[in-house]
């Protein structure tokens, strides 16, 4: 178990050239988690050229469109974590985002950067004026972490995606949160 940070955790939006910037980082945390079973949509083999690719190819034409909105947490001036916000919803779906692909390095975890990513990332949401996140989770760690700061569980999908790892099909759970304002403004 990692302790707390001796250094402040600073998290800031990433804009194109921040994306740039720490681009090697980035797409080395990506690389660290699924390697070490982190369900985030890619299988191994899994090297740092297609963690690159993912970065420049899905986040940066999304960040660039406004569709999504990614945060980068750094300790000690060294990238330790990222969450995303999507933002590309439906007409009908203007009062909600989708939380993804929430990732602290390994040798950063439990040190309480996920969760100061998930309060930035609501956050930005309620900014955005989203007021209800969704996320998926195929973790049980992860999903005590979503808990703790109020999502609630959808339910369960067996089967869902591969294993990063194994030839297997794991399941994974469908959370959601309504942020203070949505709750109260869009139940009414």
């Amino acid at each position: 178990m990692t302790t707390p940070p001796a250094a402040p955790i600073a998290i800031a939006a990433l804009d194109r050239p921040g994306l740039d910037r720490h681009l090697d980082a980035l797409a080395e945390l990506l690389r660290a988690c699924v390697h070490g079973g982190a369900s985030v949509g890619f299988i191994l083999p899994f090297d740092i050229d297609q963690a690159r690719a993912f970065w420049l190819g899905e986040v940066a034409p999304a960040l660039a469109a406004g569709r999504r909105v990614a945060l980068v947490a750094t300790w000690a001036g060294e990238v330790a974590g990222t969450v995303q916000l999507d933002l590309d919803s439906w007409p009908n779906q203007a009062h909600r985002a989708e939380v993804a692909k929430l990732l602290v390095h390994p040798r950063h975890r439990r040190s309480g950067i996920g969760r100061r990513l998930m309060q930035q990332v609501e956050a930005h949401a309620a900014a955005a004026g989203r007021r209800l996140l969704t996320l998926d989770t195929a973790g049980d760690a992860a999903e005590r972490l979503y808990a703790s700061l109020g999502y609630q569980c959808a339910g369960r999908i067996p089967g869902y995606a591969r294993d990063p790892i194994e030839d297997r099909l794991d399941a994974t759970t469908i959370m959601f949160k309504w942020l203070p304002a949505g709750a109260t403004a869009l139940r009414a």
